[in-house]
């Protein structure tokens, strides 16, 4: 095991992963820009390294500075959390020929899932289900008429290196296909320096289903069911809940088997995340996710495992502490994630926090670097919390959703907590029944 783990990232999964080590008796080192000096996790570290200054490219970016940070410190392991490297290969590579261990999968693997029209060949060919659309990256307008006459319409253009919703756009119909398909590589271009793209059918009201995967790097790999993530903003998760409110016990062991068993076959090692759009029973890949995401949460909550501890213990050459005939989901999590914005623009709200109070009591969790007097940076995600609650059912967690929403207090800048508290009351969330669609509508409804 190791004996001390440098943590490449800030906020609440620094503290996050923090807390995981010291559990586990691992001193953990924490980094930081001089904009987070006063940051909760360099508190919270046994020992902090500043790494440069506010912009995240000449800190938290910085790879040479991270290498350094733990030859300063004699970490062994670097844990990258969400976000910032935790999908760069080219840094993982380069914390393997400095003789450190990377805590997450191997660089192939975050080479081959970065490119999602490789992903989606090697999933196919894993017997994973896809949605329908081109073989590969479509290079010309005509190319793209002839794909989607074949698919049928709406179809959605791709950035093949995208993420975040960037490099996205949905054609309707023909006449609408030659502007989306310009717009989405000019987006794909300008925000990640590639301009292909690839198409496929546009599913009319689907839920986004994400199944949890673990992997030994040997062989083995199990899976700890979905996370139904379909509420979203402009493809940003805003809510998370699991198990999925739409998935039988059936369709979970199913597509559960078939995430395991593809991961099993490549060796697949520490947490991952297969996404899945989901309409009419049918399962359709879209992407993997080869780290540990926001919403790890609420898996764990229900599995009662502590994820970042086996993502280590996996990284340090032990085997995974659960088989998948012990793991038995308990009860129903959800999860919302509290920004730092100004609804219903959803404008970034930096600024000092005048009073905090988290919320707590029987199945609340909350998930947070803030405290009283502490002043959010403006360089960066404007996520300032999660808050997660269990329950033995799906209406025993709204409720204590709405009762922790109640007791949270962040004074000294604005937050998303008022949309939560209104979104409670509709009956299509207290009854489960929406799809990928349903937010932004009814925010243009409410807001216009």
């Amino acid at each position: 095991m190791f004996d001390k783990i440098l943590i490449a990232n800030r906020g609440e999964i620094a503290l996050r992963v923090i807390r995981a080590c010291r559990e586990m008796g691992i001193a953990s080192v924490a980094v930081h820009s001089t904009a987070d000096a006063d940051a909760m996790h360099v508190r919270m570290a046994d020992e902090s390294v500043c790494i440069g200054p506010p912009p995240s490219s000449q800190s938290y970016l910085s790879m040479p500075a991270l290498i350094s940070a733990c030859e300063i410190t004699g970490a062994q392991a670097i844990h990258p959390g969400y976000g910032f490297l935790s999908e760069n290969a080219g840094f993982v590579q380069m914390v393997e020929d400095h003789d450190l261990v990377f805590i997450g999968p191997r660089a192939e693997h975050i080479r081959i899932m970065g490119d999602k029209i490789t992903a989606k060949d090697t999933m196919k060919a894993l017997g994973v289900p896809c949605v329908p659309g081109s073989d590969g990256g479509v290079n010309s307008v005509d190319e793209a008429k002839r794909v989607a006459a074949q698919i049928g319409y709406p179809v959605i253009i791709k950035a093949t290196a995208g993420g975040g919703g960037r490099g996205m756009k949905v054609a309707q119909d023909e006449s609408s296909l030659e502007v989306a398909f310009r717009t989405a590589r000019s987006e794909a271009k300008a925000a990640f320096g590639n301009p292909d793209v690839y198409i496929e059918k546009y599913l009319q009201k689907p839920r986004h289903i994400e199944i949890q995967i673990f992997g030994d790097g040997k062989g083995r790999a199990v899976h700890l069911g979905e996370r139904d993530c379909s509420l979203q903003r402009r493809h940003q998760k805003v809510l998370e809940e699991a198990p999925g409110p739409a998935i039988t016990p059936e369709e979970r062991a199913r597509i559960g088997k078939i995430c395991a068993d593809a991961v099993a076959r490549i060796g697949y090692s520490g947490a991952g995340t297969i996404e899945f759009l989901y309409e009419d029973g049918q399962f359709y890949f879209i992407e993997m996710n080869t780290r540990l995401q926001v919403e790890h949460p609420v898996t764990e909550a229900i599995f009662g495992v502590d994820l970042v501890r086996q993502q280590i213990r996996v990284a340090a050459g032990l085997p995974m502490e659960f088989e998948q005939d012990k793991l038995a989901i308990n009860g129903h999590a959800i999860e919302v994630r509290i920004n730092a914005e100004k609804v219903p623009g959803f404008t970034p709200c930096p600024g000092r926090i005048t009073q905090y109070h988290a919320p707590g009591g029987l199945g609340v969790r909350m998930d947070s670097a803030l405290y009283q007097g502490y002043s959010i940076p403006p360089y960066y995600d404007s996520l300032i919390g999660k808050l997660i609650v269990h329950g033995r059912d799906r209406d025993e967690a709204l409720a204590r959703l709405s009762r922790a929403l109640g007791e949270l207090i962040v004074d000294g800048v604005d937050t998303t907590v008022p949309l939560f508290r209104d979104l409670l009351k509709e009956p299509d969330i207290q009854s489960g029944d929406y799809s990928i669609h349903w937010l932004e509508r009814w925010l243009e409804r409410h807001y216009g």
